[in-house]
């Protein structure tokens, strides 16, 4: 197992940043002169908006200089049941039949051609069989604050399955804070005096067995050197025993001044926390399984279940916890899930949107596989929201997601390309819960960087008093051009998209069809009671 240290980036960092400034004469002339002077942002931008204004020239520049011929979507082979419909052809979509015990597999030839392939459904056979007997252990835990510092927050109080997984808000008040959702609030005498620096993410088939990465900056990873071990801000864990990605991603969070350790001074576990203090018996995570195991019904749950008498351990208390959401946010049987099966025909709308998902929009570049992510991680210019996860030679705040985690400017502002199953459901967007409006959101993806110029604050935060001041960031501009030319960037290794609001619907309607309305309802749900004894935290 590798050691992975959190570093800072260089010094250079800012300074390798482009300036975002627009172009001043949009000419092919202008685009050639910016390139010489390594002007990567400006040579693009000239040469997009020459594009949009239909010159030939610069749609042909576009594809020679900056997308090489192996990344052009658009020598991928195109997916058809038909000969395409001739081009005078008038459009249209074949509405989902009422009977037919099989009906179309795929859209309509006249819909947007498909570039990418269709992936396989998701099914039983992409997970682990469940374990019982430790999802329900991990059920008690996961709604238990005891593995909170200050015993006043639980894994549920972010991520509630009464709350699509999430908890409904932008960025969260966690340990400190009273409520669920929207209506959560700093209260008590430890009252939280800052909000989660990121967006909680939704925990839908996280227990996918080729699920590599975890966390918006992807800081918790199988080791690509050794598939049986796993990369984490803490180095090596092989006194542990994990079976999964997701099982060493739970001991995180109850690790995070924000989310559940809290401050110094509160707890043990913020003081061992702030002393940096993981390991052993008296660190972190010794101290929370030692309260684990200081209640009779854990105790005697994990002996019952490991068939020994023996002290509860950290890593037994993270496999139950992913056992749990493993099995409790597993979303496979989506409308697209079910047309993938050959089991019904999707609406004219999500079919329109299908269409474009897999072709003119390019969605599926990222979004692809079974699970609809390429576990990658890029910069989509997101606006920066809250108070950020790390701060500059200068003292500003800001967050450059992957880049913190590798140390590669590359990376800068880079985050995890999401998974979509219940995507709809899962708001606000964004890892810093930017977007509250599911259209707005994908109007930004089209083109990130006007995205950027044109945003308008829209997060949804709970009250944390008038102090908070959560548009710091986006008012600054030096922080903003960073964003600003990453994005661009990343954005220069596709090609332009231009989508009317018609389509942005019918992308909107596809989404729509990949929400799995019985895995909303549960399996297992909410528990009456927890051992320790402690509210179990519920929705209105």
């Amino acid at each position: 197992m590798r050691l992975r240290k959190s570093t800072g980036l260089p010094s250079s960092f800012v300074a390798l940043a482009l300036c975002a400034m627009p172009a001043q004469t949009q000419t092919i002339n202008h685009s050639f002169a910016a390139m010489e002077k390594g002007d990567f942002y400006n040579a693009f931008m000239a040469l997009r908006h020459m594009e949009r204004a239909g010159d030939a020239r610069a749609r042909q520049l576009l594809d020679d200089v900056f997308l090489a011929p192996s990344e052009q979507p658009r020598s991928a082979p195109v997916l058809r049941t038909a000969a395409p419909a001739p081009a005078a052809a008038p459009r249209r979509t074949r509405p989902a039949p009422t009977r037919s015990l099989r009906p179309p597999l795929r859209p309509d030839p006249t819909l947007q051609e498909m570039i990418f392939t269709l992936p396989s459904p998701l099914d039983e056979t992409q997970f682990r069989a469940l374990d019982q007997e430790l999802a329900q252990i991990g059920q008690l835990l996961f709604f238990d604050p005891i593995l909170s510092g200050n015993k006043d927050i639980s894994c549920a109080t972010c991520h509630h399955p009464q709350l699509s997984s999430g908890d409904g808000v932008s960025l969260g008040l966690g340990t400190g804070a009273t409520g669920l959702g929207p209506d959560r609030h700093a209260d008590g005498p430890l009252a939280a005096s800052s909000r989660i620096p990121r967006n909680a993410p939704a925990l839908w088939n996280l227990g996918a067995s080729e699920l590599r990465v975890m966390f918006h900056d992807g800081r918790v990873e199988v080791d690509p050197a050794n598939p049986a071990g796993f990369v984490t801000p803490q180095g090596p864990l092989e006194y542990m025993s994990f079976d999964s990605v997701l099982a060493v991603q739970a001991l995180f969070p109850p690790t995070s001044p924000e989310e559940m350790a809290g401050r110094p001074g509160e707890n043990e576990i913020a003081d061992a926390v702030a002393d940096e203090r993981f390991h052993g018996d008296d660190g972190a995570w010794g101290l929370l399984a030692a309260r684990v195991d200081g209640i009779a019904e854990y105790h005697t749950a994990f002996n019952a279940h490991r068939g020994r008498v023996a002290p509860v351990g950290m890593d037994e208390i993270g496999r139950a916890l992913a056992a749990f959401i493993e099995w409790e946010f597993r979303a496979i049987d989506t409308p697209f899930d079910r047309y993938l099966r050959e089991a019904v025909a999707l609406s004219p709308e999500a079919s329109e949107g299908m269409g474009l998902f897999y072709g003119k929009a390019g969605c599926a570049m990222c979004h692809s596989g079974p699970l609809m992510t390429d576990q990658g991680f890029h910069a989509m210019g997101i606006p920066p929201v809250g108070p950020g996860k790390q701060r500059d030679a200068d003292g500003y705040t800001m967050d450059i997601g992957r880049a913190f985690v590798s140390g590669d400017e590359a990376d800068a502002y880079a985050f995890r390309t999401p998974m979509l199953r219940n995507v709809t459901q899962t708001g606000p967007w964004g890892h810093s819960g930017a977007f509250s409006d599911l259209r707005a959101f994908l109007e930004h993806h089209i083109d990130p960087v006007a995205g950027l110029a044109r945003y308008v604050p829209q997060a949804v935060l709970p009250d944390l008093g008038a102090e908070a001041d959560d548009y710091a960031m986006f008012e600054n501009e030096k922080l903003r051009a960073e964003i600003r030319a990453a994005a661009a960037r990343s954005m220069a290794q596709r090609p332009l998209v231009i989508l009317d609001a018609q389509e942005i619907g019918f992308l909107l309607s596809f989404l729509e069809a990949l929400t799995d309305a019985d895995a909303q309802e549960g399996r297992m749900g909410l528990p009456d009671r927890v051992p320790s004894g402690l509210p179990v935290v519920r929705w209105r």
